[in-house]
């Protein structure tokens, strides 16, 4: 731990106890802030990557027992990483880079709103069969004209990437094994669900006469029915975020293979890093920008476009709820870094990969300079995660 920070005033007093050398006013003052909630048990975390986001800051994790802030997990329900290492070495792709990035873009949509027309439809129907819909869209929890959109999302987008930092890409270690990576969540559906709990929230509180520092620390009370429903429906979406990363490992897999045959997985690892779950004590500890970092637990923290990505092993800090970072971590944000990080740079820095260079005035608030260095990260993180594997990036398809 680097810095441990108590406050108090007429809201209520919170401790944060912090793993990050490089961290903003903004996002120490939101720990703080959220770390005062009255239905926040205990400490909040807050990890190496962290930075400004809704609600808590993304990279925190932290308990609740009397209550569920919505923001607390995110508006992105579930999202998280996938990893396959392969029997592949760098060798058998070279001069196949073009071919497997351009058969990506087909078997992989990606882009905001953007739905899938392809046989993965087949696993949309499959999840839809085994898990239904959500408790949200049944229970009269939302209007009519929300859960039409809600219910017109679900099978489209299941399978497809997203967009802003969502990305896939093919990667090798310094033994020249090739892994591949996707990063993506809940889509469309997730973001409803999040949002729509969340003005719940607000309203919930506000009827109630419910003091709260911030709008974005709106919760529901344990055993209530909002409460009931958003944990009903915050499972469901975790659940199709982890099952539809799985569906297009599955598809980049396909793509790899129309170039190169005759290999296989060796493993794979399915992560979360937007997520609750409840613990034995009965508290719900969150993770909003943070993964599983339990004793032994294999984890994915992947850095920038350009950077490395890290596979880990939890070491079981149980100070830091045996949790460590998702990724790299924001320093600019996105207007900030179209505002003043510069093209040519990005692209020198992206030299010696494959990517969507046409597209790099688009991608510029996703290059390295808007993110932490990873380096400095994994450093914060020495007594969260042990180091697996680095990976180095040669294929890179980012989410437009």
């Amino acid at each position: 731990m680097i810095e441990e920070i108590v406050t108090e005033n007429d809201h209520g007093a919170g401790v944060v106890k912090s793993w990050a050398s490089i961290i903003d006013d903004n996002t120490r003052e939101q720990a703080t802030l959220i770390s005062r909630s009255n239905i926040v048990e205990g400490h909040l975390a807050l990890m190496p990557d962290a930075h400004f986001g809704y609600g808590p800051p993304v990279g925190t994790a932290l308990r609740t027992r009397d209550g569920v802030m919505p923001y607390a997990v995110g508006v992105d329900i579930g999202c998280g990483m996938i990893a396959a290492e392969t029997t592949l070495k760098r060798e058998q792709l070279i001069g196949h880079e073009g071919a497997i990035l351009e058969a990506i873009r087909e078997m992989i949509p990606s882009g905001v709103g953007r739905g899938h027309d392809g046989a993965i439809l087949n696993a949309a129907d499959a999840f839809v069969e085994e898990h239904g819909f959500p408790k949200g869209l049944e229970s009269g929890a939302f209007d009519a004209g929300r859960v039409k959109q809600m219910r017109k999302k679900i099978k489209p987008q299941f399978g497809t990437l997203g967009a802003g930092n969502h990305f896939v890409e093919v990667c090798d270690n310094d033994e020249g094994t090739v892994w591949l990576l996707l990063h993506s969540g809940s889509r469309g559906i997730g973001n409803m669900l999040a949002t729509g709990h969340q003005q719940r929230a607000r309203a919930f509180c506000g009827e109630k006469k419910i003091p709260l520092e911030h709008q974005d620390m709106a919760y529901f009370p344990m055993g209530s029915a909002g409460a009931d429903i958003y944990l009903l429906d915050m499972v469901w979406a975790q659940e199709y975020a982890f099952k539809q990363r799985e569906a297009m490992m599955d598809n980049l897999i396909s793509a790899v293979e129309m170039s190169v045959d005759d290999w296989d997985i060796v493993e794979r690892i399915n992560c979360h890093h937007n997520y609750a779950e409840l613990q034995e004590d009965g508290a719900w500890l969150t993770r909003k920008g943070a993964i599983d970092a339990s004793e032994g637990v294999p984890g994915i923290i992947p850095g920038s476009m350009g950077a490395a990505t890290y596979i880990v092993r939890g070491k079981g800090n149980e100070e830091a709820y045996r949790t460590s970072p998702h990724g790299a971590g924001r320093v600019l944000s996105r207007n900030a870094a179209r505002r003043t990080l510069s093209e040519d740079e990005f692209r020198t820095q992206m030299e010696g990969r494959t990517w969507l260079d046409r597209d790099a005035a688009k991608l510029l608030d996703e290059a390295p300079g808007a993110y932490k260095p990873i380096e400095q990260v994994m450093k914060d993180s020495q007594d969260l995660v042990e180091t697996v594997a680095v990976l180095g990036q040669f294929i890179n398809y980012k989410g437009l």
